[in-house]
């Protein structure tokens, strides 16, 4: 890894990603969203029952804006609005499931989190 952005972590990429992903539910819907491929916000919702709506439309907003999810509007009575990943959103699934294997691999050491 490169350690060149000590000085500047708006450069650094790994700043960047903390960006996008500091919300405490995104992993959650990007990792749901990977596994349903398109998911309605009620479908989540069910999926998610501990986030609250305020805080999954705040989060499903943000990732919207940087690109990682699509939002599909159905101009219907009643509207239906669908969520999906982007292409570059469907590059991050990799590293949720890098990440799952180090946290069982954590747990496995016996290191309680606390």
């Amino acid at each position: 890894m490169r350690n060149d952005y000590t000085d500047n972590m708006e450069a650094c990429p790994i700043g960047k990603v903390q960006k996008i992903i500091r919300g405490k539910w995104t992993m959650v819907i990007i990792y749901h969203l990977s596994k349903s491929h398109v998911l309605r916000f009620s479908e989540l919702k069910r999926k998610m029952p501990q986030v609250t709506e305020a805080n999954l439309t705040k989060e499903l907003r943000t990732l919207e804006a940087y690109g990682i999810i699509h939002r599909e509007i159905y101009r219907e009575v009643p509207p239906r609005v669908e969520y999906s990943l982007t292409a570059i959103g469907a590059k991050f699934v990799p590293v949720l499931e890098a990440l799952e294997t180090w946290a069982l691999e954590y747990e496995a050491a016996h290191i309680d989190i606390p």
